[in-house]
């Protein structure tokens, strides 16, 4: 599969809105929510130096979501948030629905020498999803992978879950989509 691009930051505004949208999915992962919130400042043709200040922009806005006690905004908010994929999904259908770049970024913790290992490690992982979903009704457990393996995101999995903190996991998984979002602008600008 091709790795997508991202259009320069300047031209970004003089896009179709189709292909800001294309560009806002390819930073975080397609979300029908996130493509509302952020039509107003796409629409308005509003400019920004970079992608990391479009990326602080989303930041605030879905902080600002996170602050209200509005059902409908936290409904939007939980929308966007899921719709990162679970890490370490390996069945045909889950990997289907992974773009590219997840794919990519999660490759690290998707292999092994050991299939033994790594399909114990595997069912670990899908299990700690399961238990992050029930303990965070309408969350998924979101991190930079940033080149880490199994053991220390299950460790990291393991420590969120037992913290028991509802808005630390929402601000922790706004962070964590938003220093994703910016590792792939800087690779994919890399490659202009």
């Amino acid at each position: 599969m091709a790795v997508p691009t991202l259009p320069s930051i300047t031209s970004l505004p003089t896009l179709p809105l189709s292909d800001q949208l294309k560009a806002i999915d390819t930073l975080f992962e397609p979300s029908p929510e996130l493509h509302n919130l952020l039509q107003p400042i796409l629409s308005n043709a509003q400019t920004f130096s970079s992608y990391d200040s479009l990326i602080d922009e989303i930041y605030n806005k879905l902080s600002t979501l996170s602050a209200t006690n509005d059902p409908q905004q936290k409904h939007t908010l939980y929308g966007i948030l899921g719709s990162h994929p679970r890490l370490g999904a390996t069945s045909p259908t889950a990997q289907a629905g992974l773009s590219e770049l997840s794919r990519r970024e999660q490759a690290n913790i998707n292999k092994s020498t050991d299939e033994r290992a790594a399909a114990d490690q595997a069912a670990r992982l899908a299990a700690l999803n399961r238990e992050y979903e029930e303990k965070y009704p309408g969350l998924r457990y979101v991190t930079w992978v940033n080149g880490r393996g199994r053991d220390v995101i299950m460790v990291d999995m393991r420590r969120r879950i037992d913290r028991g903190e509802f808005e630390l996991e929402v601000r922790d998984n706004i962070q964590a989509m938003c220093d994703i979002a910016k590792d792939r602008a800087k690779k994919l600008q890399a490659n202009l």
